[in-house]
């Protein structure tokens, strides 16, 4: 891992966009594009510094790696992943999580794990119901997301319109357990394996891997395209490779991790 891919983690841990970043730094959108993008071979050592400063982390960690312990207490490995596992669940997951965890948590505070105590175990129902009251949806085997159009032309503040947005419900399963939200496209640049009116099942986040779909905005207008580390690329081979240096405002507006069958 680099200094780059730190600091997009932080990030993504965070929901800190590169809007609310450039804003806390200081550093032009553009040039803080550039510089999460691998565009910048040679980054200001004043913009990283910035940018440790504004995530609250060291340079040390951001250049060398070197993690800061913050807590007065050591993460064992197992620990550790189950708290990674944990961050990438939905909502309706970690509800449950929550559930589970109170439940043994009464169980081995007890002196002992008696009938008593079994009888106090949450029934499918009273599950149902205590992430119905959470404002999960009580569809078992599905969950609501917003679906959008992609963006013609639109600034990063005005990606997602709410008011043009329809809920939609799709399936709850772990390949979709990411999706953050939907967009509909249009046009032929992603066939064979996108078509034009696919949905497409998005994770909301502000940058992506070299090789990864993903939505982003240069400019103001929206693309779906594989991000190319210098460009975007389509998979229809009669498109050619967009260049990101030609433009001025360089925007992710999220990985895309699927797509919806179609009926």
């Amino acid at each position: 891992m680099d200094y780059i891919e730190r600091i997009k983690k932080i990030k993504s841990e965070r929901k800190i966009t590169n809007d609310m970043l450039s804003e806390m730094t200081g550093i032009p959108l553009g040039t803080l594009s550039k510089i999460l993008a691998g565009i910048s071979d040679s980054p200001k050592l004043s913009n990283i510094v910035a940018i440790c400063n504004s995530l609250g982390c060291s340079l040390d960690y951001i250049i060398l790696g070197i993690p800061e312990n913050l807590n007065n207490y050591t993460l064992e490995n197992g620990e550790i992943k189950l708290i990674e596992n944990y961050r990438k669940l939905d909502t309706h997951g970690k509800e449950l999580c929550a559930l589970v965890i109170d439940k043994e948590m009464q169980r081995v505070t007890c002196s002992e794990y008696s009938e008593k105590s079994v009888s106090k175990t949450l029934s499918p129902e009273e599950v149902r119901s205590r992430i119905a009251s959470a404002g999960v949806s009580s569809r078992f085997g599905k969950r609501p997301i917003m679906l959008y159009d992609l963006p013609v032309s639109a600034g990063p503040g005005e990606f997602l319109d709410e008011s043009t947005g329809e809920e939609i419900y799709i399936p709850d399963n772990t390949k979709t357990a990411e999706a953050d939200f939907a967009l509909k496209i249009k046009g032929n640049s992603m066939e064979t394996k996108y078509k034009d009116g696919d949905i497409l099942l998005v994770s909301d986040c502000d940058s992506v891997e070299v090789g990864e779909p993903g939505i982003f905005l240069l400019d103001g207008n929206g693309y779906f395209k594989i991000f190319g580390g210098d460009r975007l690329i389509s998979l229809n081979k009669e498109y050619g490779d967009i260049m990101l240096k030609d433009f001025h405002d360089v925007w992710c507006g999220g990985r895309v991790i699927g797509k919806l069958k179609r009926r």
